[in-house]
């Protein structure tokens, strides 16, 4: 494989990577509206950051990307909190967010 070609997949290899990682992370900050939304809460700042990035098998043995999101909501229009969406490939796998207020 001449130099050029090797740049050519690298660089192919990249752009699918980022391409990826924008719908991926599109996904997660759908799932967090509607997270928040459906149990009452409100997300913050309308954006998910990835906090971290690995490989993990699905339930099919199939290995994927695992990428965590944070994001922040309120529950109560006065505290912060953190929660954080996990993602397998474009599947979601959970939703966890911190002790929190409850309002009545």
């Amino acid at each position: 494989m001449t130099e050029e070609m090797l740049f050519g997949v690298l660089l192919a290899l990249a752009a699918w990577l980022y391409y990826d990682g924008m719908r991926v992370r599109e996904q997660a900050l759908r799932v967090g509206r509607d997270y928040c939304r459906n149990v009452g809460l409100q997300m913050l700042d309308e954006t998910v950051s990835r906090q971290r990035i690995g490989l993990a098998r699905d339930e099919g043995g199939q290995l994927r990307i695992r990428r965590n999101y944070g994001f922040e909501f309120t529950s109560d229009g006065e505290r912060r909190y953190h929660g954080e969406i996990t993602m397998l490939g474009m599947s979601v796998q959970g939703v966890q967010v911190e002790l929190h207020r409850l309002l009545h």
